[in-house]
């Protein structure tokens, strides 16, 4: 098993000793029960990390460590964001998570024409949240250094905006289109995939992603959830452009 990751400030990731106090350190002392002379890493969760040993573990919030080493891990290439429609219920933050654990570098939630799901006033102020809470925890979860970016929300009209610039993008479609297993894809910049709602994603979504350079693209016979889509479609991407080899 690698060594369990807490999030740290800046001050703690140098070669020296450090204390994780606050939340991190009740986790880490209260729920993993950590002892002198296990392994931790810590990170600032931007790709940075310090690998150290415990030291000594003081009350129930209250870890001391050694800083043997720091590492910064290079940004991946390419970049692989998610533009994923809101899910009904929790479904949002199951996508959330297994992106993140998947490898996701961007996750943008999107309000589509056919979303049940609608985020407004402060109801779209704590889902935004709930997402970015879910990819720190995911991040810690599967031993990243770089935690998922959550953007924004996107409204209908601003996915073709987001989508321009982007080195490849696509859109999951069951109804048609090129299987996504055999897309060219680029060796750098940015690869954006739009997973649609439930509903499906609107002939005029398609249009406007169409004139954004996004084209439609198929997984394969079966049709996903919109919660499963983005991590299955993910997974097919970060094999076939080198980051899981």
């Amino acid at each position: 098993m690698t060594a369990p990751v807490f999030v740290a400030g800046p001050e703690a990731l140098a070669v020296g000793p450090v204390v994780l106090e606050g939340p991190e350190g009740r986790h880490a002392v209260s729920v993993r029960r950590l002892r002198p002379g296990e392994p931790i890493v810590l990170t600032d969760g931007a790709g940075t990390g310090a690998y150290a040993t415990v030291t000594a573990v003081r009350g129930k919030d209250r870890l001391e460590a050694d800083v043997e080493r720091v590492r910064t891990e290079p940004e991946p290439r390419p970049r692989l964001t998610v533009v994923q429609a809101l899910p009904k219920g929790d479904r949002g933050e199951s996508a959330v998570e297994t992106m993140t654990e998947t490898g996701v570098d961007v996750i943008v939630p999107w309000a589509a024409a056919r979303c049940v799901t609608q985020w407004r006033g402060e109801r779209a102020a704590k889902s935004l949240a709930k997402w970015r809470t879910t990819a720190r925890e995911a991040g810690k979860q599967s031993r990243r250094l770089r935690f998922p970016h959550v953007e924004d929300p996107l409204s209908g009209g601003q996915l073709a905006e987001r989508l321009r610039g982007a080195a490849f993008a696509a859109v999951l479609h069951g109804e048609g289109g090129a299987p996504l297993a055999a897309a060219e894809l680029p060796a750098d910049g940015e690869i954006v995939l739009v997973v649609g709602p439930e509903g499906g994603v609107t002939q005029q979504e398609l249009d406007a992603c169409a004139e954004a350079g996004a084209a439609p693209y198929r997984l394969g016979p079966s049709v996903l959830r919109t919660s499963t889509a983005g991590t299955a479609a993910a997974a097919l991407l970060l094999g076939r452009t080198g980051r899981w080899s």
